[in-house]
């Protein structure tokens, strides 16, 4: 089982906790990763953009010159794809670009991404992260102390103190245990977690 610091919010180690083999210390598969971020990119994207055919530019409806006798080649419209202000041939329309995984294979890959930041040393366990009130000074200086700048925080559940209070901090992002995703955990170089949100993600992903 591989063992890491347990930290309180001074930056300070206050014992040691054991992570969970079957969730911290998997084999990395690189390629489940790399398909599970193009995915999350995918289902990312608006689909929004868009292109007008021959048929929806403005103009065009009559034909430019007869069919035969001027030497030049027959034309049935300057809106076609090959006139300057014509159509767009095989242009984008809005679409979807979302598609699904297993959720097997989510599963590894999130299993991947944890067990990656341990053998990296770039996880911070910590026995709480409490905040009296919505403060970004205070959630600045709890990164200074675990010197941490690109980090990802993760709780048990959603805390409007501590979310807040990072909500301003170039480089930082909150999540709770049920909204991490792969994608983020590969983003940000430290993963900050509670104690008590190690133990969900145990109890759910192991």
């Amino acid at each position: 089982m591989p063992k890491v610091d347990l930290l309180n919010m001074e930056g300070k180690k206050v014992g040691d906790i054991e992570l969970a083999e079957s969730v911290f210390a998997v084999e990395v598969n690189e390629d489940v990763m790399h398909e599970v971020v193009v995915n999350y990119l995918a289902n990312q994207r608006q689909g929004t953009q868009s292109t007008k055919t021959r048929s929806e530019v403005r103009g065009g409806g009559r034909k430019p010159w007869k069919q035969k006798g001027t030497g030049r080649a027959r034309q049935g419209s300057i809106r076609a794809p090959q006139w300057i202000k014509g159509g767009i041939a095989l242009g984008p329309k809005p679409r979807s670009y979302k598609y699904t995984l297993n959720k097997k294979v989510r599963r590894l890959a999130l299993k991947s991404a944890l067990s990656s930041k341990v053998l990296e040393n770039q996880i911070i366990v910590l026995d709480e992260l409490k905040l009296e009130a919505i403060k970004t000074k205070a959630m600045a200086k709890v990164l200074e102390n675990l010197k941490a700048e690109k980090a990802l925080i993760v709780i048990l559940d959603k805390d409007v103190n501590v979310q807040a209070s990072a909500r301003n901090i170039p480089n930082v992002k909150t999540a709770s245990v049920n909204t991490i995703n792969t994608y983020d955990l590969l983003k940000y170089e430290t993963l900050i977690v509670t104690k008590e949100a190690v133990e969900k993600i145990e109890e759910v992903y192991a």
